[in-house]
């Protein structure tokens, strides 16, 4: 039983790339690399979907930075409240004592 390959990201986008310049068919691609034409197809389309995520995926770590912040934030914020609230409870049971 044959061992399942696989390959490097490098690879696949290196695959992805000459199908989408169109110099060589699918087939073609596939012979030269000694992979299926479908995996070349597959590939293709994963590097087309997800090319305008290369170009947004600056914004996207700015706003999850900006929103770690935030949480870290209001962390600190419910700390201190829980703090607060148990000196309060604390200092109401010795005022209550006669």
């Amino acid at each position: 039983m044959s061992k399942r390959r696989t390959h490097s990201p490098e690879f696949k986008a290196r695959v992805a790339m000459e199908a989408i310049s169109g110099r060589k068919t699918l087939q073609e691609i596939a012979a030269d690399h000694a992979i299926h034409p479908i995996q070349v197809s597959q590939w293709k389309k994963q590097l087309l979907e997800g090319a305008a995520d290369l170009f947004s995926r600056g914004r996207k770590d700015k706003e999850k930075g900006d929103q770690q912040a935030r949480e870290a934030e209001l962390f600190q914020e419910i700390g201190k409240l829980k703090m607060e609230l148990e000196w309060l409870k604390k200092k109401s049971q010795l005022l209550d004592r006669p």
